[in-house]
């Protein structure tokens, strides 16, 4: 199936590693124009170096926390680029356990990046005849569970955010939708790192999935990509579960 990327601007937070990497490396597979930021420098330019074969990619070294900088980072994008048609905001705090210092990064980093993000691309997006706006959430905003609290609350912050915007934007030709992650492992990730720190908590983890393993992050990417194509131009407001069937609630 040709999901009529070829030449799309795309924007991605988060692209170094994990999810994010994967969802650059998916829309370059498809042929778009992508641009990614993260904030360590060493990171940006071994992963722009390692797929500048692959197609048009740059790296920026950007903190989506710094209200500023992002802002900049999407307009300069835009500008390089001559335009935008798809944004997807990755990056997250991680910000698990419940103290005061994680409720204002989780604030700061998930959900206000995100709106940041939005309003700085949405004039590009206006002009754009195939505008997408992604963002990941997870399954954690959706139910409660060992990471109900900060990290939690903004995800499901990020989904309410999603489905009204959506519904705001639709008479402008823009969708937006949620992809929501369950148990995702990669090297250097959260799992990796409370496998060999809790292992308690990684094989209760892992014990709740029905497929018995844990997603790739290329298994996110993909659906990410095709949801943000104009494959599916009549999904919007969607929340998409990745997560193997592991949460049990019936979505409505």
């Amino acid at each position: 199936m040709d999901l009529q990327l070829t030449g799309k601007k795309v924007l991605v937070t988060g692209g170094t590693r994990g999810i994010g990497r994967a969802i650059v490396e998916g829309f370059l597979a498809e042929g778009a124009v992508v641009g990614f930021c993260a904030r360590n420098a060493e990171e940006v330019g071994a992963v722009e170096r390692a797929l500048a074969e692959r197609g048009e990619v740059t790296g920026a070294v950007v903190d989506v926390g710094d209200a500023d900088t992002l802002r900049g980072w999407v307009q300069d994008s835009a500008a390089a680029m001559g335009g935008l048609d798809i944004v997807v905001a990755n990056v997250s705090a991680l910000a698990i356990p419940d103290t005061p210092e994680n409720w204002e990064l989780s604030l700061t980093v998930d959900i206000m990046h995100t709106v940041r993000l939005v309003e700085a691309a949405m004039p590009h997006l206006e002009a754009s005849d195939s505008a997408c706006i992604i963002a990941i959430s997870s399954v954690s905003g959706r139910e409660a569970d060992f990471a109900s609290g900060p990290y939690g609350t903004a995800k499901t912050a990020i989904i309410g955010y999603i489905q009204g915007l959506a519904l705001q934007v639709a008479e402008k030709g823009i969708r937006a939708n949620t992809v929501s992650p369950g148990n995702t492992y990669f090297e250097g990730g959260v799992w990796e790192g409370i496998e060999e720190g809790n292992p308690d908590l990684y094989s209760m983890a892992l014990g709740l999935n029905p497929t018995g393993q844990m997603g790739r992050p290329e298994e996110v990417a993909d659906p990410v990509v095709f949801v943000a194509s104009p494959r599916a131009s009549r999904i919007s407001g969607a929340n998409i579960l990745v997560d193997g069937a592991l949460t049990r609630g019936i979505q409505f």
